[in-house]
């Protein structure tokens, strides 16, 4: 199964890994996420063989601060405000961006509205990606269900080793 990562900076990164989603904050505008992490990340990525795939990451608000918004000093997008999220991950795909990624931050206390996700899905002709905040099976095919491409789990996993084991 390849394992692509999705790092916060440069120190993330693992020539062990398949691939990196080359992640550039479009909520946000804090420039060490819009392009300093990504300059800096060239020489690593030069010497290694992983694929690199370039993704518009738009963080979305769930409830409460995530580490995503702490770490990055980065307001996430209002998560009743489907229009801008929308042209906003236009204008990912508009820029090059492969992938669009919705994201409502890890132990997010709100998932990324299905809604949200089936006009976003609509807008775009690129894969979406969401994540965080989902803790059940049946929200992972929710997801799928709303227009995802690709869904994201991880503390439920980290939680719950047996997470995939449930029928």
């Amino acid at each position: 199964m390849p394992i692509l990562l999705f790092p916060g900076n440069p120190s993330q990164i693992s020539t062990f890994a398949d691939g990196i989603l080359f992640l550039s904050l479009l909520s946000g505008r804090n420039p060490d996420y819009l392009i300093e992490h990504h300059v800096n990340a060239v020489p690593i990525l030069k010497k290694s063989n992983l694929e690199v795939i370039s993704t518009g990451y738009l963080l979305i608000e769930s409830g409460g601060q995530t580490a995503v918004e702490r770490v990055s000093q980065t307001k996430p997008l209002d998560r009743n405000k489907h229009e801008i999220v929308c042209q906003t991950a236009k204008a990912g795909e508009f820029l090059g961006n492969k992938l669009i990624y919705l994201e409502a931050g890890s132990g997010a206390q709100l998932a990324v509205p299905l809604e949200m996700i089936t006009a976003v899905s609509k807008e775009i002709s690129i894969p979406l990606i969401v994540g965080g905040g989902i803790r059940s099976q049946e929200a992972i095919q929710d997801a799928f269900n709303a227009g995802a491409d690709l869904v994201v789990i991880g503390n439920a996993f980290e939680n719950d080793s047996n997470f995939f084991n449930y029928s």
